[in-house]
């Protein structure tokens, strides 16, 4: 019989090379201008659940919200099928406090590009580590995404499949179109992308802080992570909510929460003290 850890593991391998192959499907569903919108929707709509909800609130804490709206955030994470709020922040946690160390899970310095990019989770060797998250385990809501979440992952390609569907021949689509872009598509370039948070921006890139690791900004990942590619920044100060820490570092995920904290749904927004502002213009003119 399997271990826990185990059966994870092999669920994770089967579901991650089963969407890569579902891909290979487009040579026969084909393409249109509706399911590549679609998959460009679904993409910047399920990658803010990753980098506005598991990152920027249950990881880092840097804004606050109402239990109702925490609940529904949740949701709206495990819809980009990288596990729960729980594990997600867990993992994160444990690479913040031993970041490019031995420990580590994911890094490039101990183990190389592909397996911070991948490999940790689908080795049976890498063990779940023992980061509390005892702020989020408390709510048993929380707690029971472990099961909801089967929910709105099949929400995603039913929706898809219905649009394309309803969309039909006027938009030359279709229902299995529309599933292939807008849920399997989308997922796998959601899934690199994040992954390329743990493996590139610790290879390539400019460090503006001397955070004691590889941490490195990226402005190409920046604009495809959401804002998650000002990844320096982010080590050197994760209590922030903000992470494009000037304006001409896109953030869309800030936008996004600043809109949402004029509307009520979050407050107390974090971000970067005036000390982090000092130090990033000290090393500038260091540098200069």
């Amino acid at each position: 019989m399997f271990q826990k850890r185990e059966f994870s593991v092999l669920m994770t391998i089967v579901v991650v090379t089963a969407i890569h192959l579902s891909c290979l499907t487009i040579y026969w569903v084909g393409w249109s201008w509706a399911a590549v919108i679609t998959a460009i929707v679904m993409y910047q709509i399920r990658g803010f659940g990753i980098t506005g909800v598991y990152h920027r609130y249950f990881s880092h804490k840097s804004y606050k919200t109402s239990r109702w709206f925490q609940f529904l955030l949740a949701l709206w994470g495990c819809s980009a099928l990288q596990g729960t709020p729980i594990e997600w922040s867990r993992n994160h946690r444990h690479h913040h406090r031993y970041s490019d160390q031995p420990e580590d899970l994911h890094s490039p310095r101990q183990r190389g590009f592909w397996w911070a990019h991948i490999g940790w989770m689908l080795s049976m060797k890498n063990e779940v580590p023992e980061q509390s998250v005892k702020d989020i385990e408390k709510y048993p809501e929380l707690r029971a995404t472990a099961y909801l979440q089967i929910i709105p992952i099949l929400a995603v390609p039913l929706f898809c499949y219905w649009l394309g569907e309803a969309l039909g021949p006027e938009y030359h689509t279709s229902g299995w179109q529309m599933l292939v872009w807008g849920f399997c598509v989308s997922t796998v370039i959601l899934w690199h992308v994040t992954y390329s948070i743990n493996s590139l921006t610790h290879i390539w890139g400019k460090q503006r802080f001397k955070t004691g690791d590889d941490s490195k900004n990226s402005f190409l990942l920046g604009l495809l992570a959401l804002g998650e590619g000002w990844h320096n920044n982010h080590h050197r100060y994760p209590g922030s909510c903000r992470q494009g820490f000037y304006w001409w570092e896109i953030d869309t995920t800030y936008y996004v929460l600043k809109l949402f904290e004029k509307l009520g749904l979050v407050w107390d927004v974090r971000k970067p003290p005036e000390r982090i502002y000092s130090e990033a213009e000290h090393g500038s003119k260091q540098a200069a």
